[in-house]
């Protein structure tokens, strides 16, 4: 096999590929004859090397920030061309995770999409995705259905919690004057913000940090928006 660039490189890649293919730094040769099942098989693989290295850089990076600590960023982005906020989202996620957690048929994306949650919640998503062969994207609805099913539970609950015990207490009826306006419920709206998934965890673990879930963080730098706005 003719083959060009690193021998590191190269070996990777041909570990995954085997030999029925030509690999070139710059691309990849194929003969004429490749079988359509030989293709399927490769393509197979190259998803598999892919979503491997994405595992590969986050423990790199999590190695070099243990053992040489500050200038791993910097030498880290040298090193791949990656900038800064995609190589720290890449260790954020391999730390959620750790190594006997990890499901290999599953990909990095799938375990970026239930990072933000508890472990028991991720370990559970998880195993139902390989259960059920999800994809990323039905993993993300799935766990969107369940969290907006939860909050809508917690809400009714909340509600029947804080509710007067009849018509005949004080508490349920409206109070005259000026101030009976400011007394009334509150309209309630649920506001929904789709992101990508390593924003989403950017958001969480600057949440965390404050000592709050991403969703009372987010509310609060809304509502410092808002007041802000003359």
């Amino acid at each position: 096999m003719a083959t060009r660039g690193e021998p590191a490189q190269r070996d990777v890649v041909l570990s995954f590929v085997g030999d029925q293919a030509t690999v070139q730094k710059s691309g990849m040769v194929f003969p004429q004859n490749l079988s359509e099942r030989s293709w399927e098989r490769i393509g197979a693989s190259l998803r598999e090397l892919t979503n491997s290295s994405a595992w590969w850089l986050a423990d790199w990076l999590i190695f070099g920030e243990s053992t040489y600590g500050q200038r791993r960023y910097r030498e880290a982005i040298e090193r791949t061309g990656l900038d800064y906020q995609t190589l720290r989202n890449y260790a954020w996620v391999a730390r959620r995770f750790e190594h006997h957690r990890r499901w290999d048929t599953l990909s990095f994306a799938h375990h970026a999409e239930v990072a933000p949650l508890s472990p028991p919640e991720q370990d559970y998503w998880l195993r139902h995705a390989a259960q059920q062969t999800w994809s990323r994207n039905e993993l993300r609805r799935a766990v969107r259905a369940s969290l907006a099913e939860q909050r809508g539970e917690n809400e009714l609950t909340a509600g029947a919690e804080a509710a007067p015990a009849g018509p005949s207490s004080a508490a349920a009826r409206p109070t005259a004057g000026p101030g009976a306006a400011d007394q009334r419920p509150r309209k309630v709206a649920t506001l929904t913000i789709e992101l990508p998934a390593v924003q989403l965890a950017t958001y969480s673990k600057i949440a965390a940090a404050a000592g709050l879930p991403v969703d009372k963080w987010v509310t609060q730098v809304l509502a410092a928006a808002d007041c802000r706005t003359p």
